[in-house]
């Protein structure tokens, strides 16, 4: 049974009440969860702006984290698996400053599927990098970043 995309926000929010705070703090919104990718937004308001009055970087960081990491508990869910799952590293860039919202953009559905399939099938952690882009509300991109996933399953 695939789950709504309302019930993955609610499982947002209460990681980042209970487990992640900052996630908490920037209140990002999921917008697509599907098979093959996953959007979501983060509101450029005084608590994710920086002294610039663009997008901080750390409340960008937090929205490729977002946007990697939900789609690995989607497939561990229909999976029907317990993630133990981490970002060993994350490389980025940032093109332009962000100084409207941001929507972050993972497009990576299949290569993180077979990531969750083969760390069952093997029962060893495995490692795989991911894409992240980020747009602001002219769709222009303002930073893409690369998120090495880390994952076993219990």
């Amino acid at each position: 049974m695939v789950k709504s995309l309302r019930h993955y926000q609610w499982l947002l929010r209460l990681m980042g009440w209970f487990k992640i705070p900052l996630i908490a703090y920037v209140k990002p919104r999921l917008i697509v969860l599907d098979d093959q990718q996953v959007k979501v937004s983060i509101r450029l308001r005084r608590r994710t702006k920086n002294h610039l009055n663009s997008m901080y970087f750390g409340a960008l960081a937090v929205g490729a984290d977002v946007a990697a990491g939900m789609h690995v508990f989607y497939f561990c869910d229909q999976f029907k698996v317990q993630p133990a799952f981490a970002f060993k590293s994350m490389k980025a860039e940032f093109l332009k400053r962000a100084e409207s919202s941001v929507t972050f953009r993972c497009e990576e559905g299949e290569l993180i599927r077979q990531m969750v399939q083969t760390a069952i099938d093997s029962k060893e952690r495995q490692n795989r990098m991911v894409q992240v882009k980020a747009f602001d509300l002219q769709h222009e991109m303002v930073a893409s970043f690369e998120m090495e996933v880390s994952l076993k399953v219990k």
